[in-house]
């Protein structure tokens, strides 16, 4: 692995392209790079617990390069970008996702974040360390949109960009939103138009091995969870250009979109995992 402590040239980096919301991300050997934010240390120590717990399918934390960057091990494989194509809505692409963050799960459970914990998320969001009981909240990814997931041999086979990983108690119901998906047939890709939404999210949940618990309380945690990225994203519109370009893109008809439809077909996706 390429030690971040020598020099770097800069002909050694290739830039990486992502959503434009981190810029300045460059691979360097089998090493990424990129800007430290007040958010990153706290992240590199969770990190940190994943891999020493046995969870190898996310980047390794290698500290800070001399120029002050952040650095992380490269993650090998294929990113697939949107709209997702087709050999990415087969029902084993689900299963092995629901797979994959329940490993992410078992290993983070009762992770305690360092004194001082800083957590990112996107611009005028508001972060909640515990739930309405007290009881500290599962620390996880909470971002599985298509750009963060790693795919080798047509499956997902690791995680990228933990930068909104914080505590949480919507993670299931963020990567259904994006896999299922929890969108309205107008907002999804061609591939997941017409699929049968409740027994895709039934699928998901039986390979995740949710709890009668977890699958009672889904769909209004999703719905929370959607009417969240509705507030959010407007508010982070009105600070950040990038955010703007996201809104005006479609994301301001989008979320109501999904709020509407999740309303509607909610209930029918209760009942097809009430029972499972």
């Amino acid at each position: 692995m390429t030690d971040p402590s020598r020099g770097i040239d800069q002909c050694d980096e290739v830039p990486l392209v992502g959503d434009g919301v981190t810029q300045e991300i460059v691979r360097v050997g089998d090493t990424v790079r990129r800007p430290v934010r007040p958010f990153s240390l706290t992240i590199q120590a969770y990190l940190a617990h994943l891999h020493a717990a046995g969870f190898s399918e996310a980047p390794v934390p290698l500290g800070l390069d001399e120029r002050g960057r952040e650095v992380l091990s490269f993650v090998p494989g294929d990113v697939p970008r949107e709209p997702l194509p087709p050999e990415t809505a087969r029902e084993e692409v689900l299963v092995a996702l629901a797979q994959l963050i329940r490993r992410l799960h078992d290993v983070a459970e009762g992770w305690v974040a360092p004194e001082g914990a800083v957590w990112g998320g996107i611009p005028g969001m508001r972060v909640r360390n515990s739930a309405p009981d007290g009881e500290p909240l599962l620390v996880s990814h909470r971002d599985y949109c298509p750009g963060n997931v790693v795919f080798r041999d047509g499956r997902p086979a690791a995680l990228i960009d933990f930068d909104l990983a914080k505590p949480t108690v919507d993670d299931i119901a963020n990567a259904l939103y994006y896999w299922a998906p929890l969108m309205h047939p107008e907002d999804r890709a061609p591939a997941f138009r017409d699929l049968d939404i409740p027994h895709r999210v039934a699928v998901f949940a039986d390979a995740y091995g949710m709890t009668s618990e977890q699958r009672r309380v889904l769909v209004p945690a999703a719905t929370t969870m959607i009417g969240r990225f509705h507030v959010n994203m407007r508010a982070a519109a009105e600070r950040d250009p990038v955010f703007r370009r996201f809104w005006d893109e479609g994301v301001k008809d989008r979320l109501p979109r999904a709020e509407a439809w999740i309303q509607q077909e909610g209930p029918a996706i209760t009942a097809g995992i009430a029972h499972r």
